[in-house]
């Protein structure tokens, strides 16, 4: 059955299993060995919601669930770390939401869960699964053969990645019910309607003088501890800080030897007599080389001057090596591997058929033989496209993408519709998924090249390695205090770098993702403290680096302490000044007059004009930047009413509106309805689970372990 064989593609995936049963077994044989503290909970604690624990093995057995689901040649560090992001969000929406469904008693029946498997009302993903092949549509008779088949026909792992699959149902069926409940409970009062309008309609022209903060020097506004302490005081919310370590470290980067040169230019010279005599030469390379073969055809233009001059000027022939030389850090050997007559452009149209989940492979695949296949036999190409095609840029066209050159598209469409015979057919897949591929025309015909390259990196050996390692322990052994840290990078010339290391960071600035267990020690670290491994070591290997660190400063969730902001207190503090400043002069030259023009002579200025200008309004033309302060004072005035001076962001302002209009908009129930759509929307987009989520106590210690 076409289905079953799509959950039986899963296969591999009890070694992912075993694996993962291995490394929890690993880690947790670790904290035994620490004695009885390891029954201290803390200890395999993952994180907190609402006080409630999560534990290690519990998370780490569902991360290992959600990878079992893949190939093991699929399994790469970003997936992994990928699913145990994805695991935490899980486990965080069901703690939250499971107690909201308690609550209202909301829960999902056997009797519904049948509906939504084999009933009139099936689950989006289960007609995506059980999509018939030829027609795309949604057969219900391969559920129930399914499901009458999977105690006998299915293994272990497909019956879990079937239960897994219907908990994912109930869980987005409850997720349903709970926004339509709370959908039930919001409404629009017409004060609301009311005032939303009225801000829309209500627009105001105005005059305004504007005195920028930059107009006073600084040697008017010069602010004193007393000051910068007393207005960190009132903004102390302004200055929260989340948790953090900064760091001083120095890397030893390794650089290859002469000897790593020497060895790599003898290797290359060695190995030409085989590479000459080998008659498979794209094997050879991938066997070899340090890079493998690039299927590219070249054009003369094309290629690198060197290699273009050999093979089109000296008449090079199949099989010919040219090399070695050394480009880009390596050396080369290039050996001529075909010269064909090639077009440089084709015409061509396709069908693109998405795969979201590796489940649906075959089941694309069949469609797609069932479409070449009524394309072969006639049926309209272009009509096809539009029904069938996921190309938002080519299906309404027939999925014509007229002519390109080669590098346009990804290698195995481009192999595909420049080696199709004209009108010819074939289907290939690719990163985007499957495409139903025809070429209509080809270009002008020219001989093109194809190169096979050799190539030997020049990098650092065992013993070049072994002589930086060597360099950094010398250094961390005689330096092992902050002091000592320091004084050594000034005596030995070196370059101290810093960095801001944040608890979840997987990396930091100059560096991949193998920093992340610096990043964790960091966060285990006394301050002024050498930064050391799990297993005690100073030294942390990062890509070709060895680094050595020290934490500088611990910052943690809260209040940042006065002296880390009082450089940016000193800015705002100076800047309140200033607009004191600023509002004393306009004060003084407004003090019993209301005639614009004749305020802005007194302040050395002019008076200029905003028009149009809504409560909403994000700006004011003319104005660099927002002035939200500006914009809702002119609001709230009256007719030639004058403002008291504005504090705004970038100047202080004094306004005078010259004319209100009001849109004559009054249709209170259009808008009440504009305005339940929105929140409607924001219900669907799951706002009342981000609500419940900001409202609970979340405490993230994967760090720990990750």
């Amino acid at each position: 059955m076409a289905t079953l064989q799509k959950i039986r593609d899963r296969g591999g995936i009890l070694v992912a299993i075993v694996i993962g049963l291995a490394l929890i077994a690993f880690i947790l044989g670790d904290f035994l060995q620490q004695g009885t503290s390891v029954f201290n909970r803390n200890r395999l604690e993952v994180g907190k919601v609402k006080g409630e624990s999560i534990q290690y093995p519990d998370f780490q057995k569902r991360v290992e669930k959600l990878l079992s689901f893949y190939g093991t040649s699929q399994i790469t560090e970003d997936l992994r770390t990928q699913l145990s992001d994805q695991v935490w969000e899980n486990m965080v929406k069901e703690m939250i939401m499971d107690e909201a469904y308690e609550k209202l008693g909301l829960a999902v029946s056997s009797d519904e869960l049948f509906d939504m498997l084999q009933g009139d009302n099936i689950h989006p993903t289960v007609q995506q699964v059980f999509a018939d092949p030829n027609t795309g549509q949604f057969d219900k008779s391969a559920v129930v053969e399914f499901l009458k088949n999977m105690e006998v026909g299915a293994t272990v792992e497909q019956r879990n990645y079937w239960l897994y699959l219907e908990d994912e149902i109930v869980k987005d069926r409850l997720q349903t019910k709970y926004n339509n409940l709370v959908g039930k409970a919001i409404y629009v009062t017409d004060i609301d309607a009311k005032n939303n309008l009225e801000s829309k309609n209500h627009k105001v022209n105005f005059e305004y003088i504007k005195l920028d903060y930059t107009s006073i020097p600084d040697s008017q506004a010069v602010v004193t501890d007393r000051d910068l302490r007393e207005y960190y005081a009132a903004h102390k919310s302004e200055y929260t800080q989340t948790r953090s370590r900064k760091i001083e470290y120095v890397s030893f980067h390794v650089e290859p030897s002469q000897a790593d040169n020497d060895a790599a230019q003898k290797w290359i010279s060695d190995i030409r007599a085989d590479f000459e005599r080998t008659t498979d030469n794209i094997q050879f390379v991938n066997s070899n080389s340090d890079e493998p073969f690039i299927d590219i055809w070249y054009k003369e233009t094309s290629l690198p001057e060197n290699l273009a001059q050999w093979i089109f000027e000296d008449k090079a022939q199949v099989n010919d090596v040219f090399g070695p030389y050394f480009q880009n850090d390596a050396y080369r050997l290039v050996k001529l591997n075909a010269i064909e007559m090639m077009p440089d452009s084709v015409e061509a149209r396709h069908i693109l058929l998405n795969v979201d989940n590796p489940y649906e492979v075959e089941s694309i695949k069949h469609l797609a033989d069932s479409l070449k296949n009524l394309i072969d036999k006639g049926a309209d190409f272009a009509s096809l496209a539009k029904e069938y095609s996921k190309d938002p840029g080519s299906a309404g066209l027939g999925g014509d993408l007229g002519w390109f050159g080669r590098g346009a598209m990804v290698k195995q469409f481009e192999n595909a519709a420049f080696n199709n015979k004209e009108k010819e057919v074939s289907v290939v897949a690719s990163q985007f998924g499957i495409h139903i591929i025809q070429t209509t025309r080809k270009g002008v015909l020219n001989p093109q090249v194809q190169v096979a390259i050799l190539e030997r990196k020049v990098s650092a050996g065992n013993q070049t390695y072994q002589a930086y390692y060597a360099k950094a322990s010398k250094f961390v052994s005689e330096n092992t205090t902050r002091e000592k840290f320091e004084e050594a990078i000034k005596i030995e010339n070196l370059v101290k770098k810093e960095a801001t290391l944040r608890d979840g960071d997987k990396f930091f600035a100059g560096f991949s993702i193998s920093s992340r267990p610096l990043i964790r020690a960091a966060f285990e670290t006394k301050i002024n403290a050498i930064i050391r491994n799990s297993d005690g070591s100073p030294i942390f290997e990062i890509e070709d680096d060895f680094v050595v660190a020290v934490l500088v400063e611990i910052q943690e969730d809260g209040t940042a302490p006065f002296e880390s902001v009082k450089t940016s207190i000193e800015l705002a503090a100076e800047k309140d000044k200033k607009a004191k400043i600023l509002i004393d002069k306009i004060n003084k030259a407004a003090s019993g007059n209301s005639n614009m023009t004749e305020i802005a002579r007194q302040l050395g200025t002019t008076v200029e004009f905003g028009s149009d200008i809504a409560f909403s309004s994000g700006s004011v033309p003319g104005i660099i930047g927002s002035e939200p302060a500006l914009i809702a004072t002119v609001n709230a005035l009256g007719k030639d009413e004058i403002s008291k001076p504005i504090k705004g962001v970038n100047s202080v302002f004094l306004a005078k509106v010259i004319d209100v209009t009001e849109n004559e908009d009054i249709d209170f129930e259009t808008e009440k309805m504009r305005m339940l759509q929105i929140l409607g929307f924001r219900i669907s987009s799951n706002a009342p689970y981000e609500a419940l989520k900001k409202a609970a106590d979340i405490k993230d210690g994967r760090s720990k372990f990750f």
